[in-house]
């Protein structure tokens, strides 16, 4: 991890807390690895839980080091908790290891969330790869949402399953898919086709799919997904119709530009760029 975004985090933190918090941070920075760490778990103590907001310099400065980080809406005691583990020595890997390790051993929810969002700025990257995959699993949602959402880590890391695994569990829990990082770079033809087999289950079920879910199918249209846009064209739901639009405008296939042609008012909306996939955004 680099000075420079070292510095931008601590620029927030001073810019969101007392001089007194402030003050505890950079005074247990200099300390021993374990009282780090001992500072990491006892940081609700000395730090306010309120929520921090960063400004569009701030925002810029963090995504310039590494894209998609962020750390807007985080609590002052999350923030705190992630530049604490910034400060330990990385030299000894096997040692830095052993820390962090016991950290994510030890830890309730919250030291949990605030390790997870840690992951884009902690040393040795590779290490962290099953801790990252066991978070998709988690039934604690804030848990999830730690890795999942606003984190870049998944999209640099994961492989095509795990990464599937994740976008399908967020959609389970009716979560915002655009809050996934790199939700369009990692799109891929076995998820598409299994968002597929995921609506035709909602749909026999009676119930309905987020027009956010075919953002993920355009670029691997086939005849299938096709009847499945013929399927959204003819949905009561206007959201579902220009989901289907935007889906048939991405595809490389024909027969989806003639379907498209059918609907000669969303054609021109989604070509003009007055429908894009932002203004499905619930």
């Amino acid at each position: 991890m680099s000075d420079i975004l070292k510095q931008k985090l601590w620029g927030i933190i001073t810019r969101n807390s007392s001089g007194t918090e402030a003050e505890w941070l950079l005074q247990k920075s200099t300390s021993s690895p374990l009282e780090l760490m001992t500072a990491f778990v006892a940081a609700p103590r000395f730090l306010a839980k309120k929520i921090i907001h960063t400004s569009e310099e701030e925002r810029f400065g963090l995504s310039s080091e590494i894209a998609g980080f962020s750390v807007e809406g985080w609590s002052l005691v999350r923030l705190g908790r992630v530049w604490l583990l910034t400060q330990l020595d990385s030299s000894d890997r096997n040692e830095y290891v052993k820390n962090i390790e016991t950290l994510f051993d030890t830890a309730e929810m919250n030291e949990l969330v605030a390790l997870y969002s840690a992951l884009p700025v902690l040393s040795y990257p590779d290490q962290w790869l099953f801790k990252a995959t066991d978070a998709v699993r988690s039934n604690m949602g804030f848990v999830f949402d730690a890795i999942a959402l606003h984190n870049p880590y998944p999209e640099q890391y994961f492989s095509e399953l795990a990464w599937n695994q994740l976008v399908l569990k967020t959609i389970f829990n009716d979560k915002p898919i655009h809050f996934i990082e790199g939700l369009d770079n990692r799109s891929n033809e076995k998820l598409a086709v299994t968002l597929s087999d995921f609506a035709h289950e909602r749909w026999a079920a009676g119930r309905t799919v987020p027009a956010q879910v075919w953002r993920l199918v355009g670029k691997f249209m086939n005849n299938a997904l096709l009847a499945d846009m013929q399927h959204l064209f003819q949905s009561a739901n206007e959201n579902d119709r220009k989901a289907a639009a935007l889906a048939c405008k991405e595809a490389n296939l024909a027969s989806a530009n003639y379907l498209l042609a059918k609907y000669t008012d969303l054609e021109k909306s989604v070509r003009s760029g007055e429908i894009t996939w932002a203004s499905l955004e619930p």
